[in-house]
Parts: C-alpha cells; sequence; structure tokens
C-alpha cells in the first residue's frame, strides 16, 4: 500500500502554537522504502507518528492505499511500528512479545502461536522462543521488535530509529537484515533515521526534511550527487559550503581552483559544497591551493586530515593510509568531480 501526505501541518499546543510540520506533501510509493532523514527537531517523528495514527495532523489529508485515514486510529490502519526502545514487555517470553499482539485482538491461541513461530523463523530467532528479553543481546531484542510487527502482517511497517542503540557492526548488518526483509516481503516502509551513511544504505527514496518541511526527496544517488540547496548538501555527507563565482563560460571560480561542475549552472554567486573524499592531496608544487597539515588520524582504511589553506580548514578523508603524513608538511589538494556540488547562493 502507498502512502500520501496532502498539504499535511502538525502543531502540539492551541492555534498560537508554532507549527512542528510545515504543510508537506509526501509519497511513499506501494513496496517501497523511504527514508525520513533530518536533524533533531525537524519533525521526521511527527510525521512517522501521524502515518501510524499516533499522532492526528492538525490540518491537511493522510490516505493509505488511495483511503483517506486521516481520521482513523492506529487500529484501523494496518499499520505497525517499531520503535526506538523496541518497547518490549520484560516479563514475557520472546514468543510472548512476538503474538502479543494476536492475542489481544481475539486470535486463537495454536494460530497465535504459529503465526509468532513463523514471524521468528522470518527474523533468525528460532530456538528462542522461551528467552526473556533481558536474556537477549541488543541486535537480537530488535529482531523480536520487527517480529512482533510483522505477525501482524501489516501493509505498512514504520520504523522509527530502530538500530541508533546498537553499535555500529551490529547496526550495518541489521539495517541489511531490514533492507532484505522489505524486499523479500515487498513491504510499504517508511524509516526515520538521524543516519546519512544508514539512510543511502537501505532507502529507495530520501526525504531530508529541515524545521518541519521537506528540503528535497529523491533517490539516494540523486540527493548526494545533485543536492538542491545548501542545507542537503551539508546534510548528506558533511560537505562544507563555499561562496565561489560562477562565470559566463560555465566555470567556477573557488578561490585558487576553477573547475567546470557536473551541470550546468547560471553565471554569478554560487555555493559550492564539497564531500572531505572530494579533495586529492597531491605535490604541493604546481597545485592551484596548498596547504599545511595540522591533523591526521588514521582509520584503518583511511586517513581523516585537516589541513588549513586560504579557503580555511578543510576536512579531508585519503585512501593513502600507507604513506607518512606528517603533521606541519605542506601539501597540495586538487578536487575531484564526485562529492562536488554546486548550489543556489
Amino acid at each position: 500500500m502507498s502512502i500520501e501526505f496532502r498539504q499535511v501541518t502538525k502543531r502540539y499546543g492551541g492555534a498560537d502554537a508554532p507549527l512542528v510540520v510545515k504543510g508537506i506533501d509526501l509519497m511513499v510509493p506501494k513496496g517501497t522504502l523511504t527514508t525520513i532523514l533530518g536533524p533533531s527537531g525537524c519533525g521526521k517523528t511527527t510525521t512517522l507518528r501521524m502515518i501510524a495514527g499516533l499522532d492526528a495532523p492538525s490540518s491537511g489529508q493522510i490516505l493509505i492505499d488511495g483511503q483517506d485515514v486521516t481520521a482513523l486510529g492506529p487500529t484501523e490502519r494496518n499499520v505497525s511500528m517499531v520503535f526506538q526502545s523496541y518497547a518490549l514487555f520484560p516479563h514475557m517470553s520472546v514468543i510472548g512479545n512476538v503474538g502479543y499482539g494476536l492475542t489481544v485482538s481475539g486470535v486463537s491461541k495454536d494460530e497465535t502461536t504459529r503465526r509468532a513461530r513463523a514471524a521468528m523463523d522470518g527474523v533468525g530467532l528460532a530456538g528462542y522462543e522461551h528467552r526473556l528479553p533481558s536474556e537477549l543481546s541488543g541486535g537480537q531484542q530488535q529482531r523480536v521488535a520487527v517480529a512482533r510487527a510483522l505477525v501482524l502482517e501489516p501493509s505498512v511497517m514504520l520504523f522509527d530509529e530502530p538500530l541508533s542503540n546498537l553499535d555500529a557492526r551490529l547496526r550495518r548488518a541489521m539495517r541489511e537484515e531490514i533492507r532484505t526483509l522489505q524486499q523479500r516481503l515487498r513491504l510499504t516502509v517508511a524509516y526515520v533515521t538521524h543516519d546519512q551513511a544508514e539512510a543511502l544504505a537501505v532507502s529507495d527514496q530520501i526525504v531530508v526534511m529541515d524545521a518541519g518541511r521537506i528540503a528535497q526527496a529523491g533517490t539516494p544517488q540523486a540527493l548526494y550527487e545533485t543536492p538542491t540547496s545548501g542545507f542537503v548538501a551539508g546534510f548528506m555527507g558533511e560537505a562544507m559550503l563555499f561562496s565561489a563565482q560562477a562565470g559566463d563560460d560555465g566555470r567556477v571560480r573557488l578561490g585558487p581552483l576553477h573547475f567546470m561542475p557536473r551541470h550546468p549552472v547560471a553565471s554569478g554567486a554560487v555555493k559550492v559544497a564539497v564531500r572531505p573524499e572530494a579533495w586529492h592531496v597531491v605535490e604541493a608544487s604546481g597545485a592551484e591551493l596548498s596547504g599545511t597539515l595540522s591533523k591526521c588520524a588514521y582509520l584503518g582504511s583511511a586517513m581523516e586530515l585537516t589541513v588549513d589553506t586560504e579557503l580555511g580548514s578543510l576536512f579531508v578523508v585519503s585512501p593513502d593510509v600507507d604513506r607518512t603524513w606528517r603533521v606541519g608538511e605542506v601539501v597540495g589538494l586538487r578536487l575531484s568531480g564526485h562529492g562536488v556540488s554546486v548550489v543556489a547562493a
């Protein structure tokens, strides 16, 4: 089932209270995973709660599979939500937690057990039926929360920061599992996170929110490669923003650097968003831009460098881990095409 917002707003309190969500239009196509991404306080969790029916919009319409559900409660929407805290019952076994929604809906005990076991099998929890949540790892608890949502056979699944409590390695594994599950079952999923890498890894569509509005929506590649604003460029991949000038010949001048942007831009003042991996370290002699290496950090697969230049202090990620880097040395920098975006000033 698809999800559609039509000019939806939300405020908490009276008519004088500020809007948390400011008239957004949103479409989550059937059978796809859309990530709602943005900084804290941008309205992304409120948007998810309105899809679930946990919060009612102040104005506008919400449609699921073409049906207006704006006035319907959570139990009338065939939507399941996985919360950041997992919200498991500590006194119940795993199978009790997974089957809880069916039990309270009046499904027979035998049918509840059958469906709960099937849902557990689907997320790799076979054999864990009688354990308590306290006896599980964080990743296993997350799987229980997903199985509890899946057992209700929802048309739509919602995830609110589901991986934020996991360590980096487990977070990567679980996001792959969620994506595989979504594709295998052809679920319609709305997924909230503040983690750009997580959004890029799992999404068919990313919606970036800023202060209650949608700043940009599109494929992961489109948002990374062709952001339409400085905010989106800066949020997707730690880009630094610089003031620059586009000439009549289409070339962009950024301090001592000149380059042809990947997409045509009108002449005049522009902003250039440069991601850390777009800088290539070269010999200082003959380089258009050079600077002094002030910091370096070894990360195993890459080096994080800080280079002080006439453009300011630049954050650079270099794959050259075998080189001997010395704080205080002078290095040259050039721009690659990938990771450089030009947006309106």
